[in-house]
């Protein structure tokens, strides 16, 4: 099973429901040239604990014995700068680094932007209100995101087409090793960042992105290479992830025509039903990697120290022994303890951003667009190969003009 393929996201629910019952913590291998060995631990209660688990960091060095960290693959130089975001870091590290980019990264800040997303998925349904069809994922879903974390970091406008470009050749990686097909992209990623840091040192401006330069000028330790991969980090995940809640969610309630009408009906339900939505779609299907710091032994299985461990939340978001009907799409599922924003030290930072983007983008959406069907088959849809992530590449969808 190819577990990073299109093929596999399309459906993946049913092989994992066969794991959950019958091989709860599954050896297969990566797609790569080294057929890189991972762990899936596939059950609500072992995913979450291994978020939160000290005996699985994040960072493969505290973990790794001498003899494996010296077979380790080589990485280019300039990617380095990279390897010190917060999701490949522990405490105390992750601790200083998450508490600088807490402070500009605020719940006022989120809130301020309201507005501004409300604003935005008004213009974007404005563009095609007159075409009666649109692809639901290029025309809406992404484009709002986008627009709203490169305007929080202080992107100027007539950069904000490379980022996804970009960013989609990095989370299309079929193993969390750098290839020679995604060097282009990250490299032209990080020189840009280079000098938006340069302007943004010489012209200061009420953005995250001079927030944070001017947090690591104030002299609490964030390097140049730190900045550098935070606010990368913010790039790709900042709306690469509600990219897939907002047009994955879209095509569960089309396929769920009574919970669509409900939430028509209801607006004021749109908080579950996000909440729901997070579950059942589950945009990040699996959690990053983590690394087994000792032998650990799990159901009888005994993962080795050093190997790559995954929580599949996609998996744990249907388990029947947390939630009823678990393969069923009910907008007002409560409680909803779900998975998908993680647990633990790396709990997703941006949660309120993609639930507030996701909030208004959706509610919008069934509000100003009457009898929103699928253009096509379902069969036609073409899910994005991605390890972590689970998203559709395209939603053609109709509409009355």
């Amino acid at each position: 099973m190819n577990i990073v393929s299109a093929e596999f996201k399309a459906s993946p629910f049913p092989f994992l429901a066969r794991l959950r019952a019958s091989d709860p913590v599954f050896r297969t291998t990566l797609p790569d040239k080294a057929k890189t060995p991972v762990w899936l631990l596939t059950r609500y209660a072992d995913v979450n604990t291994l978020l939160k688990d000290e005996r699985f960091p994040k960072n493969r060095l505290n973990a790794l014995t001498t003899e494996q960290i010296r077979k380790l693959p080589w990485v280019p130089p300039m990617f380095r700068p990279l390897e010190r975001n917060m999701l490949d870091l522990d405490a105390p590290d992750h601790t200083r680094l998450r508490g600088l980019v807490h402070k500009a990264f605020t719940p006022r800040l989120v809130e301020g932007m309201r507005q501004r997303a409300q604003t935005l998925a008004d213009e974007l349904l404005d563009g095609v209100a007159r075409r009666g069809e649109m692809d639901l994922i290029n025309d809406y879903a992404l484009p709002l995101p986008l627009l709203l974390i490169t305007e929080i970091l202080g992107v100027p406008t007539e950069d904000r087409h490379k980022f996804h470009k970009w960013s989609k050749a990095v989370v299309s990686l079929s193993s969390p090793n750098v290839t020679m097909r995604v060097i282009p992209s990250v490299w032209m990623f990080i020189r840009y960042l280079r000098r938006f840091f340069k302007v943004r040192r010489r012209d200061p401006q009420d953005d995250l992105a001079t927030a944070l330069i001017q947090a690591e000028e104030a002299g609490d330790k964030l390097s140049e290479d730190e900045l550098l991969a935070m606010v990368f980090l913010l790039l790709v995940a900042g709306h690469e992830t509600t990219v897939n809640l907002i047009g994955s969610g879209v095509l569960a309630l089309l396929e769920h025509p009574d919970q669509m009408e409900k939430l028509r009906g209801e607006p004021s339900l749109i908080k579950p039903a996000v909440e729901e939505l997070l579950r059942f779609t589950a945009p990040v299907f699996m959690s990053t990697e983590r690394f087994a710091r000792e032998d650990v032994t799990i159901h009888g299985v005994t993962i080795p120290r050093g190997e790559m461990t995954f929580g599949v939340i996609g998996s744990a978001n249907r388990d029947g022994d947390v939630f009823e009907n678990p393969d069923a799409l009910d907008i007002t599922r409560e409680p909803n303890k779900h998975l998908s924003f993680g647990q633990g030290i790396h709990f997703c930072l941006g949660a309120p951003l993609a639930r507030m983007e996701a909030h208004i983008a959706i509610n919008t959406l069934l509000d100003r667009v009457p009898d929103l069907r699928l253009k096509g088959p379902l069969e036609s849809l073409q899910w994005r190969p991605s390890m972590i992530l689970r998203g559709l590449d395209a939603l053609p969808v109709v509409f009355r003009g």
